[in-house]
């Protein structure tokens, strides 16, 4: 369980509060596997798609190194400079959401849950017009990611 004292107690408000998000510029779906196997399955179908997983971060196991409990938690940073430099020329500010992003964690009753950034938001909030049709291949490669990790 969580170290007593104020940063326990700080997780603790952040965890209860998590609820409260509405996933906005979120794209959240189920996995009918387990945290690892739905992050390794990303990972393969990442590299299907002709994508580099340039990091893969266990949050769970960093957390039991600092003495604190948390569900499994992976999160697969990877892209393609290529489409990734695309989009830069398009709005330098998308860079702070680049390389992209996929979550996997245990949720609410132990089930599976895949998020990634909607394109569609990443758009709006960097002022993306001007690349749509990258943004429209993005959506489709992390759209159809997402479903071979949960499938």
């Amino acid at each position: 369980m969580l170290k007593r004292g104020f940063l326990g107690l700080a997780l603790l408000a952040v965890a209860a509060a998590a609820p409260a998000l509405d996933g906005e510029g979120m794209v959240i779906t189920t996995s009918r596997h387990s945290v690892p196997e739905t992050a390794d399955r990303a990972a393969a179908a990442i590299a299907e798609h002709g994508l580099g997983v340039f990091a893969r971060i266990d949050h769970a196991e960093g957390a039991l190194k600092a003495g604190l409990d948390l569900a499994p938690t992976e999160l697969l940073i990877f892209g393609n400079p290529t489409a990734g430099t695309r989009l830069m020329h398009c709005g330098a500010t998308v860079a702070i959401d680049l390389p992209l992003k996929l979550l996997v964690w245990r949720g609410p009753e132990g089930i599976t849950q895949v998020a990634y950034n909607d394109p569609a938001w990443l758009s709006d909030r960097h002022g993306l017009e001007e690349c749509a049709a990258v943004l429209a291949n993005v959506e489709k490669a992390l759209s159809e990611i997402a479903a071979a990790a949960g499938d």
